[in-house]
């Protein structure tokens, strides 16, 4: 990015993160859930779809199928009813009972801790893996990047990649790894209230300032 004077300015990123932590101190994950495999399962629910939606939905599934081993034997034409809201309810059924199993057969029936294992289950990608390890775990193995934090981490000037994974890696690089969990619930908290897709409200942003996408239209 140039300034005015046509000289390139540095991305301040502890500048960023001083703004973000005094506007959302306590960011978490926004899925409810009440242990690793409720938050598991919502995450992988939240695929294309709303936290909203999602915690609409998840109250009568734990309810019905509290644990890996009642969602492995659930027939999946239940779950594929008690999920349809969510979108993609096919896919996402088959990866709730195939998950199930694989936690119940090969986990002993409680969800894995390491990123290695989680991304053996079904439907398992790296943001849901970050998801759960950080949220449910309290283990900073990555930073999550959904399609908040991507977008945000591109208009901030963070990466430049298109890519979650790569997204993610630049993010890694220059965040101390103490914040990786909180950041990236303060940057879905931040896009969700002000830095939205389609109409950002630089004004009222506390980032314009440091924002090198500030007024920049199409940005």
């Amino acid at each position: 990015m140039n300034d005015q004077n046509g000289k390139i300015k540095k991305i301040d990123i502890a500048g960023i993160l001083k703004v973000l932590k005094r506007s959302y101190p306590d960011a978490t994950c926004s899925l409810d859930h009440r242990g690793p495999f409720e938050l598991l399962a919502a995450t992988i629910l939240s695929a294309q779809c709303t936290d909203v939606r999602v915690n609409k939905v998840t109250p009568a599934l734990f309810k019905k199928y509290p644990g890996p081993a009642e969602m492995a034997k659930a027939p999946i034409g239940d779950l594929e009813a008690l999920i349809h809201s969510t979108g993609f309810y096919k896919n996402k059924a088959l990866s709730l009972k195939e998950a199930s199993k694989t936690i119940v057969g090969t986990f002993g029936g409680k969800v894995p801790k390491t990123m290695e294992e989680l991304l053996t289950l079904r439907g398992v990608a790296r943001k849901t893996a970050n998801v759960v390890l950080g949220s449910a775990y309290g283990i900073a193995a990555g930073v999550v990047v959904d399609t908040h934090v991507k977008r945000l981490a591109f208009r901030l000037g963070l990466t430049k990649e298109s890519d979650p994974e790569k997204v993610e890696l630049d993010l890694m690089k220059i965040l101390d790894r103490k914040d990786w969990i909180w950041f990236a619930h303060a940057l879905v908290l931040h896009g969700r209230a002000v830095c939205d897709a389609r109409k950002p409200q630089c004004a009222a942003c506390g980032l314009k300032t440091l924002c090198p996408r500030n007024g920049v239209k199409g940005a």
